[in-house]
């Protein structure tokens, strides 16, 4: 039974993957996903908002007293003896690098011009096999044109590839006016890969509190349809590899996503959910189904069911909305 499939240049072991996470943020859980089985890890992310408070909070803290008596200024430790930020981030990239034998490709979510071009360059430095960028914005300028916006996001990629040497990812959200037009951009600028879907944490409103919370709510299984579906569409008309992202609980899952088109199934609310360990538990299940249903490769199923190859193509379109309305029993009143 041969699982191996490639991404982003890697021929790798299986498609399992675990996508960006606070999983990755400790040295002991990225030796436990390899041993778990895991072909390559996205490291957790690196935002550049999250740099710019931590050097903001820490020159106030440095800066407080320093105007007061002058002889205990001598304790105050220097600013280069901190490890903020980047620094940490990238330190620790490295060491995981030295850590595990798999791809670990850093994760970049960057908010200025700038900062996608200085983390990126140094992400690369620490070692990283690869990068995925996580295009994460909500527009809410009404002034702002979607072209305007698209162009945004190709010239950040458009550059980032021109300054790297280590392949790259882009992780984008679905809502484009006509994503199937979008992808094929980014494929034309040189993205190696596109990471279907991030998802947009929503807030919460506190009603007892009248405050905005944050709401974390993990994926279930039904958050891949609608990635699945797109990589059905994208599936032999971009160049570039495919990753499935959200919603992948189950091996069943990550054979659908396959067959649908993507290269790998990324891992993660289930890893939160279940522990690190059941990536063994889901490659074992995929061998075990592939075996009942004779398919000797991953390979061999990727993109069966796309909608190049599927026997109605209709069905990935406006075609499947109509027919399912047409299928569901009415409830008897």
């Amino acid at each position: 039974m041969n699982l191996t499939t490639n991404y982003l240049g890697f021929k790798l072991r299986t498609p399992l993957v675990p996508s960006a996470s606070p999983l990755s943020e400790k040295i002991d859980n990225i030796k436990r996903m390899e041993d778990a089985g895991a072909s390559a890890i996205v490291f957790h992310s690196l935002f550049e908002e999250q740099v710019r408070r931590d050097h903001h909070d820490l020159q106030f803290y440095l800066d407080q007293g320093t105007e007061s008596y002058p002889e205990p200024l001598t304790f105050f430790p220097d600013q280069a003896d901190f490890k903020v930020g980047p620094e940490a981030y990238l330190e620790h990239l490295a060491q995981a690098k030295i850590a595990v034998h798999i791809p670990i490709i850093g994760s970049l979510n960057g908010a200025t011009f700038g900062g996608w071009m200085k983390y990126a360059q140094e992400i690369e430095q620490a070692g990283a096999d690869a990068l995925e960028l996580n295009i994460y914005s909500v527009p809410n300028d009404a002034d702002r044109a979607a072209d305007d916006i698209e162009n945004e996001y190709l010239t950040i990629i458009a550059s980032i590839k021109a300054q790297l040497n280590i392949p790259v990812a882009v992780k984008v959200s679905p809502f484009f006016t006509n994503f199937a037009h979008f992808a094929r951009r980014v494929d034309r600028s040189g993205a190696n890969a596109l990471v279907l879907f991030n998802r947009f944490y929503q807030p919460d409103i506190e009603l007892e509190t009248l405050e905005i919370s944050p709401n974390i709510l993990l994926s279930t299984p039904m958050a891949m349809r609608l990635p699945m579906r797109w990589i059905a569409m994208l599936y032999g008309r971009i160049g570039a590899n495919l990753a499935a992202t959200s919603g992948i609980h189950r091996a069943t899952d990550a054979l659908k996503m396959l067959m649908a088109g993507a290269d790998v199934t990324m891992l993660c609310s289930v890893l939160l959910r279940r522990g690190i360990k059941h990536i063994k538990v889901l490659e074992e299940e995929m061998r075990q189904w592939m075996e009942e249903h004779e398919y000797e490769s991953v390979e061999q199923l990727k993109g069966s069911m796309s909608q190049k190859n599927c026997p109605d193509p209709s069905l990935f379109e406006r075609a499947q909305y109509m027919r399912a309305l047409a299928t569901y029993p009415a409830p008897e009143i």
